[in-house]
């Protein structure tokens, strides 16, 4: 019998099923719910070949564990459609859903017909979601002192970490936060021998052709081709016959006049899909070209969206010079940086959709996963902050909304009553197990918590 899981007790046979997938779901919640809140621990987990990852984020938890019933595979779903949507909240996210689970099969159990009680609760999760949306305090500003204490929440009190998503929101500006086809925490990059950085422009973690001899660009303009640097290739038969192979040495010298085109426009910087000719990497030697082959095509679209680059075919090469200029990228400097062993291309202040990347930088790789795993949770949490607004945290929102769901549940008829009861029953777990991690009474501080709003006219007071 899996962890979790308790014996089907007499006379509730014809529940077997259901109470078989409540207490799945119960075993899947049970794995996250003690890393909730500031004083939640951290998850050691350790993979089949010893790999080690302490973390506290709960889809990284469900993601490690090897589950294969299908109610407890539904609710990681919910933790991954979280990380998807809004990046940060996964934890609570997974918390929430499980108690409304383990809620209504209480009513169930109790006697309450299962339609009943899932058409109420349908409605209780709809009167929820409307009134947090009407609690929701809208940020419109980047210095709204709300929005800085929702990212040092977010970023577990790490004020290190804190400043960087902070410094990095204020280049990218609020209009492009807003964008939801931008998200901040995918400029979040982890580096064992680096330091706490906001750098504005890319890292490349393909390694340039010689890189300790690869030279510092300034004002250089970019090539960036889905192809390799070669010339056009011939069939072995045809360059058996005097034609075919004259037809070749056209080629070699189309392809060298290129290449020569290239150095006269003032390409410095080559971005390949595929490899490279050894004579093109000699001529870009000798011609002070750093290239970069088998860069994946993401991240060429990347530099291509920061850059201005077209991304090319080999044939575009013979295009005549001004029209192939066009159609190059530029940076005010691109280098290889030998610390991080990567290669650096600047965005420049100027350009109006800025670019930027967060490194985060630790001792050991456990540290330094976690710790770019906390600044993704910091940099999803100001975006969806800016989105949708800001509620108090800590369970305290879920909480006036559960008192809420009570008095509306007295002015309910029928049986559905019984599944706004499950909703309002479930908004109370997150702070009760905030208040469980923290080694308090949940039962003693959560009648606190709920005195202390109406003592002060506010439903932003917690306990």
């Amino acid at each position: 019998m899996s962890q979790g899981q308790q014996p089907v007790r007499e006379g509730e046979e014809r529940y077997a099923a259901l109470l078989n997938n409540s207490n799945a779901v119960r075993a899947i919640t049970s794995a996250v719910e003690g890393t909730l809140g500031p004083k939640g621990l951290d998850v050691m987990l350790v993979g089949d070949r010893g790999e080690v990852i302490i973390t506290n984020d709960g889809v990284t938890i469900l993601d490690k564990m090897d589950v294969s019933h299908p109610a407890a595979r539904l609710l990681i779903q919910v933790a991954r459609s979280q990380q998807k949507k809004v990046g940060d909240g996964t934890t609570t996210a997974t918390v929430l859903a499980g108690a409304l689970v383990q809620e209504g099969v209480s009513q169930i159990v109790r006697g309450v017909p299962a339609s009943k009680v899932v058409a109420g609760m349908q409605q209780g999760i709809k009167m929820a979601c409307d009134s947090l949306r009407s609690r929701a305090k809208d940020i419109r500003d980047l210095n709204d002192p709300l929005l800085a204490k929702a990212v040092y929440v977010a970023g577990r009190e790490r004020e290190e970490i804190v400043s960087l998503v902070m410094e990095a929101a204020a280049i990218i500006g609020i209009r492009k936060l807003q964008d939801p086809s931008y998200l901040l925490a995918d400029a979040v990059t982890e580096h064992e021998k680096g330091n706490h950085e906001v750098f504005e422009g890319l890292l490349l973690r393909q390694m340039p052709l010689y890189p300790h001899d690869a030279p510092i660009l300034e004002n250089t303009r970019i090539l960036i081709l889905h192809d390799a640097l070669e010339p056009e290739s011939l069939d072995e038969e045809v360059l058996t016959t005097e034609a075919g192979f004259a037809r070749y040495m056209d080629l070699r010298e189309r392809f060298a006049r290129d290449l020569q085109g290239l150095a006269e426009l003032g390409v410095g910087l080559v971005l390949l899909e595929k490899g490279i000719h050894p004579d093109a990497e000699q001529f870009c030697m000798d011609h002070g070209m750093m290239v970069i082959p088998r860069v994946s095509r993401s991240d060429l679209a990347r530099v291509s969206a920061m850059t201005g680059a077209v991304p090319l075919r080999r044939t575009a090469l013979h295009k005549e010079r001004e029209p192939l200029r066009r159609l190059l990228g530029f940076t005010p400097r691109a280098c290889y940086d030998e610390t991080l062993e990567r290669v650096r291309i600047s965005s420049g202040a100027q350009k109006e959709d800025p670019f930027v990347t967060l490194i985060v930088g630790a001792s050991t790789a456990e540290v330094v996963g976690e710790s770019a795993r906390i600044a993704a949770d910091a940099a999803s949490a100001l975006q969806a902050a800016i989105a949708g607004g800001i509620l108090p945290g800590g369970g305290t929102a879920e909480l006036a909304v559960s008192y809420e769901l009570e008095r509306s549940r007295e002015a309910v008829k029928g049986m559905e009553a019984f599944g706004i009861a499950a909703v309002a029953a479930a908004l109370r777990k997150p702070m009760s197990q905030i208040l469980l991690n923290a080694g308090d009474n949940p039962l003693e501080k959560m009648e606190d918590a709920r005195a202390a709003p109406l003592s002060e006219g506010c439903d932003d007071l917690g306990g």
